[in-house]
């Protein structure tokens, strides 16, 4: 017995076996998700590194970051080309919910507070939990830390989709809707063609997935570069451009109900499966083991992530490294336990995107720097010190 196990860790040498002997990922994959380890009882713990490691009380973390993105949003909707001091801005918010009176000198001042500004921060932090919640649901579903929103081809598909209506037209009947709408179709056709595409005799297997999602990305692309290339005008060209490197400048109190639904269904759904994805995470056969359908989960998973990422893209953009770079952040803080992850990292990934939305409107003001470059920026350092961190780069594993 001792022979079989000494061997069987072998075969998996750049990426360790946790307490039982179980690899973290079966595919043996260096930058995998590491899966929660097993206590004596054989429950699933709460930290991929080991259950007796401490963590920050999840309710502690979510008693901070309640009142932080409560005085970032606040705030955020106050700064811009006209400052307004947080004391009126929370005053007149407040009038807007409360149905109170304002005065005829402010008026000016509430129309930019409550028509331009909160759509906008409302709608940053509603995608940025989005993001760090679907970015946890899709490294569990591939099974690899390397893993966020856009890596299954929907993004791509979306700007596919709303470049085509820019610069060909089409949608027209729907107003400033129709980038939106059109982004979302463009969103479910890539859906519909990496589900078939990937979906085998034997089930969606994670590499399979990965693997199709790229590829089908890098089409996608190359479509949207013919099309913009043959664009009639350079100002759709501009606007294109800018649109798929993210922002919120079209937020409208229109366009967040939608996507402020599917980011709740989203979060709701993947809180219940939280214990599910910590037996995925131990490989199709212990889920197997386990009573988890491991293909039914993943096609599951898929299809919910997939959807909400569509919905997301088609109000703000492609906005890259908040999915990828928050969920790590979080296991950092909370533990590797899914349910753990998913209770801080919506209000987590809020407070980022407030302020990196604050910063891309005001950093150059008044020109607005896209989402993409902020969240790069900041996404880049923090994934290669991460990776530093766990022991992939420099010398590491």
């Amino acid at each position: 017995m001792i022979k079989v196990r000494i061997v069987f860790n072998v075969g998996f040498t750049s990426n360790p076996p946790n307490r039982t002997g179980v690899p973290y990922a079966a595919t043996g994959d260096p930058v995998s998700v590491a899966a929660p380890s097993l206590d004596r009882n054989g429950a699933i713990g709460p930290d991929g590194n080991g259950a007796a490691k401490r963590r920050a009380p999840v309710a502690g973390l979510v008693a901070v970051l309640v009142p932080v993105l409560a005085v970032s949003a606040v705030l955020a909707i106050g700064l811009g080309p006209t400052v307004i001091a947080p004391g009126d801005t929370a005053r007149l918010l407040w009038a807007a919910v409360s149905g109170g009176r304002v005065g005829a000198d402010e008026a000016t001042t509430y129309q930019i507070i409550w028509q331009v500004r909160t759509p906008r921060v409302l709608l940053a932090g509603v995608v940025g939990a989005g993001l760090s919640v679907v970015g946890v649901g899709v490294q569990a579903l591939v099974r690899n830390a390397l893993a966020d929103p856009f890596v299954l081809g929907v993004s791509s598909g979306a700007s596919v989709g709303a470049v085509a209506v820019t610069v060909v037209g089409g949608l027209a009947s729907l107003g400033v809707y129709a980038v939106s709408a059109g982004a979302f179709a463009g969103a479910l056709a890539a859906t519909a063609l990496v589900y078939l595409a990937s979906a085998g005799r034997t089930g969606m297997s994670p590499l399979r997935l990965v693997l199709t999602g790229v590829a089908m990305s890098f089409g996608f692309q190359a479509v949207m570069s013919v099309v913009v290339y043959f664009a009639p005008n350079s100002e759709a060209t501009s606007t294109v451009l800018f649109w798929t490197m993210g922002s919120f400048g079209a937020a409208t109190w229109g366009s967040l109900p939608a996507v402020a639904v599917a980011v709740v269904v989203a979060v709701v759904v993947l809180r219940r499966l939280a214990r599910p994805l910590d037996v995925l995470a131990l490989g199709d056969e212990t889920a197997a083991s386990l009573g988890v359908d491991a293909g039914r989960l993943r096609t599951g998973l898929f299809v919910l992530t997939a959807l909400t990422t569509g919905a997301m893209v088609a109000v703000s953009g492609a906005i890259g490294f908040v999915g990828l770079v928050m969920p790590h952040l979080v296991r950092i803080m909370a533990g590797a336990g899914h349910a753990r992850v998913l209770a801080v990292a919506p209000l987590a990934g809020a407070v980022f995107m407030v302020w990196a939305d604050l910063v891309s409107r005001t950093l150059v003001a008044p020109r607005e720097l896209p989402l993409g470059v902020i969240t790069a920026l900041v996404g880049v350092p923090v994934f290669i010190a991460l990776m530093r961190r766990r022991g992939y780069l420099f010398g590491g594993r």
